[in-house]
């Protein structure tokens, strides 16, 4: 075998359909896969696991323990930044999954490995993105596997996707990321999740299942700008009344400061604070691309922030998978 690359791109995360035990499913992610910027592995056949990055290591070894091969050589090429709302964790963990196998000459089967790898435990939107791209809802869980202790590992189904559309190649998603302390993961959002959880209003379950029927859904199918980003703003903000306490207010500081300053542009619609954040993003189009990264410049400068901005299509596939032959001998 030659050398497998896998390059997959970042993803953004609304929100959450329902957090309250007292409805029938939980969780349910709703979000969108980017064309960029991407995380890019490369991966050949090895006795043992070998590569400088102590993350790739971890998810190499169970990669290569899952698919029963003997190693791997895992190189990256291209990052995404860790724990800032772009998905970073599970496209990594994904690329390194399809790598190895493709290095073997093995069928990777994603989602149904995802969960040995550690992905998918709550939101499937990841690896929906990694498979297909897209905006995507998916399923949830039933909220009678809910415990105060988190699944053991694996111990989960990564959520069906139950709604997947392409959105316009016209479209544009502004995403700001801001020098700020990185978003919450691993025990910490464990700890937070269940928090929340616990003490979630049901009610704002009912009123996010009206906006995601009667407004996101059929904007996201018909390719309605306004409309589509009406919907994922007013998403992102009651899912974030759930989260006010645990992280400080509708949006984390500061998102919250740049999720105004971002709302008041007329070029963008849809502003929000994706997952744990620090990551805010908005939506245009191509005409009005450059006139909403300058406004999202200005709201970084105008409150002594650093960070970068860029804008990005809606991916349209998933993970990019490419093999080259062997070098001659």
């Amino acid at each position: 075998m030659g050398t497998v690359t896998v390059s997959a791109g970042a993803r953004l995360h609304v929100g959450f359909q329902n957090l309250s035990l007292a409805r029938e499913r939980l969780y349910g992610g709703i979000g969108v896969g980017l064309a960029e910027p991407r995380v890019t592995v490369t991966a050949e056949p090895a006795s043992g696991v070998r590569t400088d990055d102590p993350l790739v290591r971890e998810y190499a070894r169970r990669a290569v323990d899952v698919l029963d091969v003997p190693g791997v050589a895992i190189g990256i090429e291209e990052r995404l930044p860790r724990h800032v709302g772009l998905g970073s964790g599970t496209q990594l963990a994904l690329s390194v999954l399809a790598a190895t196998g493709r290095a073997h000459g093995r069928e990777p089967r994603i989602r149904e490995r995802a969960p040995a790898m550690g992905r998918g435990g709550r939101s499937g939107v990841g690896v929906a993105t990694f498979e297909g791209g897209g905006f995507v809802v998916d399923a949830g869980h039933p909220t009678n596997r809910f415990t105060t202790e988190p699944p053991a590992e694996g111990d989960w189904t990564v959520p069906p996707v139950v709604s997947r559309h392409e959105l316009p190649l016209e479209w544009r998603f502004l995403v700001v990321v801001p020098d700020a302390d990185p978003g919450r993961s691993g025990e910490s959002e464990d700890a937070s999740m269940r928090a929340v959880v616990e003490r979630a209003d049901p009610a704002i379950a009912d009123e996010i299942a009206g906006v995601v029927t009667r407004t996101l859904l059929p904007a996201a199918a018909e390719g309605r700008l306004e409309a589509f980003g009406e919907a994922i703003a007013e998403i992102g903000r009651k899912n974030g009344a759930w989260y006010a306490d645990a992280q400080g207010g509708v949006f984390r500081p500061p998102a919250g400061e740049l999720v105004e300053a971002l709302d008041a542009c007329p070029v963008l619609t849809g502003v929000g604070q994706s997952s744990w954040g620090p990551v805010v993003y908005g939506v245009t189009d191509a005409a009005h691309a450059d006139e909403a990264a300058g406004a999202a410049r200005d709201a970084l400068a105008d409150r002594g922030l650093d960070g970068d901005v860029f804008l990005a299509r809606a991916a349209i596939d998933g993970a990019q998978i490419g093999e080259s032959d062997p070098a001659p001998e």
